[in-house]
């Protein structure tokens, strides 16, 4: 961000001959940028420890509010091994930030754990112990059994929701404002969706099945609170949806797969809305 000076004003110019003066067009003065290059090591303003065996190092605090379970964020992240090779990051899919929801191990559980104790606006290096990151099992061919994990870090912001229906979150993250026919009664809507829950993250995956979900408004099966969130959604948008317990599977849970009182967060890719 840039900060401009003001330029102060000569009191009485108006009284003040300027005859054979030879005037300078004035400059505006700029303080440089701060670096934000996750490509270099920076100066460590301030570090924590935690128990499980995370450390934060930060180069530069935020002012902004302190990160929850819930929270989308927009960050600019890298993440590395102790060898520095880079195995992670949003230039790897060319986007300036990603879209990062807190509490639903959307990379793994030392990342939530993390972010919980930063705020919007930080800086930082996170070393991830390998039992919180990829863990024994690693990535085959990236990321080798029992390695810890480097994330650097920028929060960039955090993301309000595009609409919020009866406490159901919904972010329209990508949209494609040519179409024009909305989900609602009479259409069926076919979607791919991740879905986790913070005790289960990707218990279901159609993407990976390559079996989208179909449903109708009324249909059996459709959890109501992503019947709320689904309502106007069309053809290619990409949107994360994130509904409380009360509007899932509430105190009951949903067999072993989603424990009671567990909030479910959908990450959605809606192939067609259909008018029947």
């Amino acid at each position: 961000m840039k900060w401009y000076l003001f330029f102060l004003v000569v009191l009485f110019a108006l009284s003040c001959t300027t005859k054979g003066v030879n005037k300078k067009p004035l400059e505006k003065a700029v303080k440089p940028k701060v670096d934000h290059s996750l490509d270099r090591e920076h100066k460590v303003v301030d570090t924590k420890m935690l128990d499980n065996g995370i450390m934060i190092e930060w180069y530069e605090r935020g002012d902004g509010e302190k990160v929850k379970r819930g929270d989308l964020l927009n960050i600019d992240f890298k993440v590395r091994l102790k060898d520095g090779d880079i195995v992670d990051g949003n230039h790897l899919i060319k986007k300036e930030t990603f879209p990062f929801l807190v509490g639903f191990e959307m990379q793994t559980k030392g990342w939530d754990l993390a972010l919980q104790e930063m705020k919007v606006g930080d800086f930082a290096r996170v070393r991830i112990p390998s039992d919180l990151a990829r863990g024994e099992k690693g990535i085959p061919g990236l990321i080798p059994p029992d390695a810890d994990n480097f994330l650097s870090i920028r929060i960039v912001s955090k993301q309000k929701p595009s609409r919020t229906v009866d406490g159901v979150k919904v972010w329209v993250l990508e949209e494609n404002k040519t179409n024009k026919v909305k989900f609602d009664e009479g259409k069926s809507i076919v979607f791919h969706a991740m879905v986790s829950s913070p005790s289960n993250p990707l218990y279901a995956n159609t993407f990976r099945t390559n079996q989208p979900f179909t449903y109708k408004l009324g249909d059996y099966g459709l959890v109501p609170g992503l019947r709320k969130a689904l309502i106007n959604a069309k053809s290619a948008d990409r949107m994360y949806v994130l509904v409380p317990a009360a509007d899932a599977y509430g105190d009951k849970g949903y067999i072993d797969i989603v424990k009671p009182n567990e909030d479910l967060f959908y990450n959605i890719f809606v192939m067609d809305v259909l008018k029947k």
